[in-house]
């Protein structure tokens, strides 16, 4: 049996800043295979995050070269379709038989064994909530094309995480459902070596592994841990006991032991944590001693209060250990982003559409108004009755071997795409602070027109000011018709605000109209001092202002109320309750923060 994770890693891996002593991350991602094949039910699976090249080819050898004999190993292409991923009705064969015959599914040959999923970052999320389900019932349900089955299905999946960046990765539904989360990025390719273990040690351990016990100061102890280190989902608590038993399996013990727990928390724990456990309170002065009598009677009951409280620090400080300096820095820091959210293309809403778009399913329905038909899908539903209209046709004198389709076969395609977003600005150019709040305004508008290159939304510009409000830019990608129109924008005069908002809410119409997803900032202090005619007087203005956010959340557009006065006050909380938006104080907010804010709201 190898020694895996006894030599220190050396230079910068996985991460900036030196690693601590310990093992590599090379060996812990070999470890990890070993532990998935031992117990790949209970352990789900890995996510393994790195561009394709040599280092991540030798890892997939390992784990390949691990499996036990008879092992199924399957791969799902990223446009894998229903019928190949969870089965259905095999129409040759149905068409031959004249009765409905089905065909297993990859998640139906995998059972027992490792499901590669190719391009994981890039998954549907329609493909990845069907693994989910998989995984949470242990079996296939399958219930279309006239059949109904289950069918057994246990695997474990090797999710090829091929992210670059934070705003690119495998989504957080089925990366929690993975016990293993390894980084491979910084891994030079020397440091890859091949792996020690046999496949007959796989076997045996797996042999072993019904038979280890863990006791529950050990769970409670991996439960202690992943509270401290700010790990939200029970399940990482559960993958840690696995791995802690498998790994005692794989080194021949019956009984989880202190190494065993040390592993699961490095493996399990460390790549999911989000804080740095809370820092000890400084030792009190010890209490003056008690009598001699006393000492011989509370001895034992110490040893049992401090024994679990030790075992808690070993582990966690093992934890700690595998997580990289610059990753520590920063947690400390609070700059960490555990979620990776798919932001890439367009940030618009997804609609339906008849005839362009990705396909999304089929629907059953004559194909009118530029709708298509999907031929195959329509003999999928005409084949298992072709028994039965042959007969009929047998007993009404007209024999035929012709396919017969009819009405209530037909199956058209659904096509769903994502709709332009419009990122539309209301600024208050009113007061004397409003030169100030125009400027980062300029800024955050520029900044986002930086990015409509890759993220192809627009943006619009409403300014009120005076007895009245003006578009000054309207939807565009122009980065210079843009700066030509922030130029001249003047400041000063009353709060129109109702009739900043009415304007903003028109041309977010126009959009939705367009089938665009428009996107409301407005920019103000909520104290409104001008009507819609004009007129001044704060009560009715602020009224007006009101009843235009109440408007603007009856259409169900998405808004966001940035309070610019010096200090938060109630006007706007009371503006973005109305309008049903998120409220966001920002007295002294510069561009990058405020085009930061904007981009988590669209996004």
């Amino acid at each position: 049996m190898s020694n895996l994770g006894a030599n220190p890693a050396t230079g910068e891996v996985g991460g900036p800043g030196p690693r601590q002593a310990g093992p590599s991350p090379w060996d812990d991602a070999v470890l990890a295979a070993v532990l998935m094949t031992v117990d790949p039910v209970g352990t789900g699976g890995v996510c393994l995050r790195a561009l394709p090249g040599p280092v991540r080819d030798q890892w997939l050898t390992v784990m390949r070269d691990l499996q036990p004999e008879g092992a199924p190993m399957r791969r799902i292409p990223l446009h894998v379709s229903d019928g190949r991923l969870l089965g259905g009705l095999d129409l040759a064969a149905t068409l031959n038989a004249g009765r409905p015959v089905a065909e297993r599914g990859l998640l139906v040959e995998a059972d027992g064994g490792v499901l590669e999923l190719a391009m994981a970052e890039r998954i549907a999320p329609g493909t990845a909530a069907r693994l989910n389900m998989a995984f949470d019932s242990g079996e296939v349900v399958l219930e279309r094309d006239g059949l109904a089955m289950r069918t057994p299905s246990r695997f474990a999946v090797v999710a090829l995480d091929e992210g670059v960046g934070e705003d690119e990765g495998l989504l957080n539904a089925l990366l929690d459902r993975l016990a293993f989360h390894l980084e491979l990025t910084y891994v030079r390719v020397h440091e890859a070596i091949a792996c020690d273990y046999e496949v007959e040690e796989i076997v045996e351990a797996r042999g072993r592994l019904a038979d280890v016990t863990i006791t529950e100061e050990q769970i409670e102890s991996l439960c202690g841990i992943a509270l401290a280190l700010g790990i939200p989902s029970l399940r990482a608590s559960i993958f840690a006991c696995s791995a802690a038993r498998a790994h005692a399996a794989l080194e021949g013990r019956a009984e989880v032991t202190e190494e065993d727990l040390a592993v699961a928390g490095r493996l399990v724990l460390a790549p999911r944590a989000t804080q740095l456990p809370p820092m000890e309170p400084p030792e009190e002065e010890p209490p003056p001693p008690e009598p001699e009598e006393q000492e011989d009677q509370d001895q034992n009951q110490s040893n049992e209060q401090q024994e679990p409280q030790e075992l808690d620090d070993k582990i966690l400080e093992a934890t700690k250990a595998a997580i990289p300096a610059g990753l520590l820095a920063q947690l400390q820091m609070g700059k960490l982003r555990r979620s990776r959210s798919r932001a890439t293309g367009k940030a618009g809403a997804v609609q339906n559409a008849p005839s362009r778009g990705r396909p999304a399913g089929v629907l059953r329905g004559e194909p009118r108004h530029g709708q298509r038909m999907n031929v195959v899908e329509t003999l999928r539903a005409a084949a298992p009755w072709q028994r039965l209209r042959r007969e009929e046709r047998a007993r009404a004198g007209r024999d035929s071997t012709r396919i017969e389709v009819r009405q209530d076969d037909f199956r058209i395609t659904r096509f769903k795409h994502k709709s332009e977003t419009t990122t539309i600005f209301v600024v208050d150019a009113s007061g004397s602070s409003a030169l100030h709040r125009l400027a980062e305004a300029k800024g955050a508008v520029e900044l986002l027109l930086a990015d409509c290159y890759v993220r192809r939304d627009k943006v619009a510009l409403v300014a009120f000011r005076g007895k009245g409000a003006e578009v000054l830019l309207p939807p565009t990608r122009s980065l210079v018709r843009a700066k030509r129109s922030l130029a001249g924008l003047p400041g000063g005069g009353g709060t129109p605000l109702a009739s900043g908002i009415d304007l903003g809410m028109a041309i977010a119409d126009s959009v939705q109209r367009r089938g665009g997803t428009p996107v409301l900032i407005v920019m103000t202090d909520g104290r409104a001092n001008v009507a819609r005619d004009g007129s001044g007087g704060r009560a009715r203005a602020g009224e007006e202002g009101l009843a235009a956010a109440r408007l603007v959340r009856s259409l169900e557009i998405t808004a966001l109320v940035i309070d610019t006065s010096p200090r938060p006050q109630q006007q706007g909380k009371d503006l973005a309750k109305e309008m049903g938006a998120v409220y966001l104080p920002l007295p002294h907010a510069d561009a990058t923060s405020l085009n930061q804010a904007v981009r988590a709201t669209t996004g």
